[in-house]
């Protein structure tokens, strides 16, 4: 491993000790076969202390000593035995290490036909020796200058990138810890679910949960925090394990107004760097089978009989966070036996087309009536379809869906 590969490799396992770029060295590499050339240079540039000369006489090894002193500029000389000049310079454009590195050709005469198929080959200058030592140091600065800029903005990019990788590796494993929080399915009783949770490109502040308040009593629910990043993603857990643990202090969690209230009070936009969020808060008394239900700013929760009627279950609730004291109301409805309940974040059916159009939660409506989604897989095939009608993998917002059956 070279020098420079070496170094890349560091930066690469750790973007974050990247703090400056790297000070390259001026290096010069002489390629030419007569050794009083190389002694002619090397008194030239022997009072430029800061830069580096090298003398290679044989032209068949100036491949492998370039590729092991990785010079920021080299000299060659066109008249050689063994390898002819343009051929050598050829082989310097085609190698992977060396093809950037400026090459300036020397040559015993002043022809401007062989500049022209120097540079055609990809020569960089072109000098008749011996050049004067003011110009030559001149010019082996000027390229080897541009050289280093190139290898520093190479830096920067592979710094860039790996801190980019470094950072999707770690919005992944913090949407792995969302999609962990959340309950596994349940296929068997009284009330049977099924969810899938899709990050978008970006950590987004999406998660849902359910659990039995008691014996009867069934709380399920779904919030989406206000933008994307860590910060949506912390406010949606917070507030996710205040409902979970049921934690709000002075709150009736079979009460879902009361939740609201309580989640209003406990995460105001002004302590929480201006993020809100929107929820919806269900309980079902598995007894009477009423639903409770209360929203603040989300979607409505889709309510499907098994004759097919669809019901949008919502209040016109201000979202959470946004104004103190808030008064917050609740609804109710009845969920007969085999009844669905279908409850969704906007990124469900707010998809947009590349040529523009938007799919509408009309759309969603219909598609759950004729399609019911009893499994995970069945979720599965309402984001495939989402994927192709966005024309992309990746939606740019959350699909969280939340599909509860009342058997």
């Amino acid at each position: 491993m070279t020098e420079n590969e070496t170094k890349n490799a560091a930066r690469s396992a750790n973007p974050a000790s990247v703090a400056t770029l790297t000070a390259h060295k001026i290096k010069v590499l002489l390629i030419d076969d007569q050794a009083i050339v190389g002694a002619a240079v090397k008194r030239m540039l022997e009072p430029e202390t800061d830069i580096v000369f090298q003398f290679c006489q044989d032209p068949t090894q100036a491949i492998p000593t370039a590729a092991r002193f990785e010079p920021t500029v080299i000299l060659q000389d066109l008249i050689m035995p063994d390898i002819d000049g343009l051929t050598l310079v050829k082989f310097f454009r085609v190698h992977p290490q060396l093809k950037d590195v400026p090459l300036i050709v020397l040559s015993s005469k002043e022809e401007a036909e062989t500049k022209a198929d120097a540079f055609a080959l990809g020569a960089n200058d072109y000098m008749v020796k011996l050049p004067d030592r003011i110009e030559l140091i001149a010019r082996i600065r000027y390229h080897s200058q541009g050289y280093i800029n190139l290898l520093q903005r190479n830096e920067a990019f592979a710094a860039l990138l790996a801190s980019r990788q470094a950072l999707a590796a770690e919005l992944a494993q913090a949407a792995d810890y969302v999609v962990s929080l959340m309950p596994a399915p349940l296929s068997e009783g009284t009330i049977t679910t099924a969810w899938r949770f899709f990050p978008s490109a970006q950590l987004g502040g999406d998660s849902f949960g359910y659990h039995w308040i008691d014996e009867n009593m069934f709380a399920m629910y779904l919030l989406d925090v206000c933008g994307h990043g860590v910060g949506s993603a912390l406010l949606s857990v917070s507030a996710f394990n205040a409902i979970r643990s049921q934690t709000l202090p002075n709150t009736d969690f079979r009460v879902p107004r009361q939740v609201l209230a309580a989640l209003n009070d406990a995460f105001p936009m002004e302590h929480n760097n201006n993020l809100y969020f929107t929820i919806w808060y269900g309980v079902f008394d598995r007894r009477t089978r009423e639903l409770r239900f209360a929203s603040g700013g989300h979607p409505p929760a889709f309510l499907i009989s098994r004759e097919g009627i669809l019901a949008r279950l919502i209040t016109a609730n201000l979202f959470i966070g946004g104004l103190p004291e808030s008064v917050y109301q609740g609804g109710s409805a009845t969920a007969p036996p085999g009844a669905h309940l279908y409850i969704f974040s906007d990124g469900v059916y707010e998809v947009e087309r590349p040529e523009g159009g938007m799919w509408s939660m009309d759309e969603l409506g219909t598609y759950l009536l004729q399609n019911r989604l009893e499994k995970n897989e069945d979720i599965d095939a309402l984001y495939r379809k989402m994927q192709t009608y966005h024309g992309q993998d990746v939606l740019e917002d959350d699909f969280s869906m939340l599909a509860i059956q009342f058997t």
